[in-house]
């Protein structure tokens, strides 16, 4: 009898290494979001950004204010806005 338990074969899934870069919508329009929170991330300007935004070097938008994502367009562009909620 072996001693040694024989080894059997690993999943393909656990071996692949994950690519790619997590690019996308992070938080979709109507949502509510926090200072500092990403909205999404993209290469290029593909969305701009509007009110309430900023723009990271890497073109990610993130919130400034507190407040729910709205999406516009402008310009033949999508304009990525927060606005504070009326109480």
């Amino acid at each position: 009898m072996a001693h040694v338990k024989g080894s059997g074969k690993v999943s393909q899934q656990s071996q692949q290494k994950r690519s790619g870069k997590r690019l996308g919508l992070k938080k979709s329009g109507g949502q509510i979001i926090k200072v500092g929170q990403i909205i999404l991330r993209q290469r290029g300007v593909k969305y701009k950004p509007g009110k309430g935004v900023g723009m990271g070097r890497d073109h990610t938008i993130f919130a400034m204010i507190d407040g729910f994502v709205k999406f516009s367009k402008k310009h033949e562009k999508t304009v990525v806005n927060v606005v504070v909620a009326a109480a």
